[in-house]
């Protein structure tokens, strides 16, 4: 089709991917009203105030549109929001973008206006989520001298062993990574962290 081959600023100047393109038309089922209704669900889900799914179950059962499709339904709107305020696309843009991609004019000018509304909020919540950094929660660390192994150079060099469990950022949870390293690494990946220490803490405020 005509769009497939069409590059999208909200998607980056890029393609618009192969299951949005898809899946598009569950939109145009929706009455322009109800789709901007959801649209402001799915904002709002954005700037921190969880789905109300039991809304979303209303706003498209006029639509007759599958339980098993809503969450299609969601995805796309919030592929298009955060995509689109992640790339700076003022809001008569994405409304051209999105006739282009075959949503009815009054579906695409509906939606844009709530997404016009609050796209600054909206690039300021991504603004933090990009800015979060997995955080250290434990350091083991140990020395061993081995006889001989690939990670080593010589015989008789000490080893680090280290294990860290870090959090993922927005606590989704915990990981566990392990490393060997020569001595004579450590010491360069530790010269490198307090560098790197020095330098984050001339910039805090």
């Amino acid at each position: 089709s005509k769009s497939a081959k069409m590059k999208f600023r909200f998607c980056g100047e890029r393609d618009c991917p192969d299951w949005l393109l898809a899946e598009i038309v569950l939109l145009t089922k929706m009455s322009s009203v109800k789709m901007k209704l959801m649209v402001g669900l799915v904002i709002k889900d954005i700037l921190g105030t969880p789905l109300d799914y039991t809304k979303a179950g209303k706003h498209t059962a006029d639509a007759k549109i599958e339980p098993s499709d809503i969450k299609i339904v969601i995805a796309i709107i919030a592929f298009i929001i955060t995509n689109a305020a992640k790339n700076g696309v003022e809001a008569d843009t994405l409304s051209e973008e999105l006739q282009q991609l075959g949503l009815p004019k009054e579906h695409a000018v509906g939606a844009c206006k709530s997404y016009g509304k609050e796209v600054e909020a909206i690039q300021g919540v991504l603004r933090t989520r990009s800015l979060r950094l997995a955080s250290l929660q434990e350091l083991e660390w140990r020395v061993d001298y081995t006889l001989g192994s690939s990670a080593v150079e010589s015989v008789h060099e000490p080893s680090v062993q280290l294990k860290m469990r870090v959090s993922a950022p927005g606590g989704t949870g915990e990981k566990v990574t392990r490393a060997a390293m020569p001595a004579s690494k450590f010491q360069l990946l530790l010269h490198e962290l307090k560098q790197a220490s020095a330098i984050m803490a001339e910039h805090e405020p």
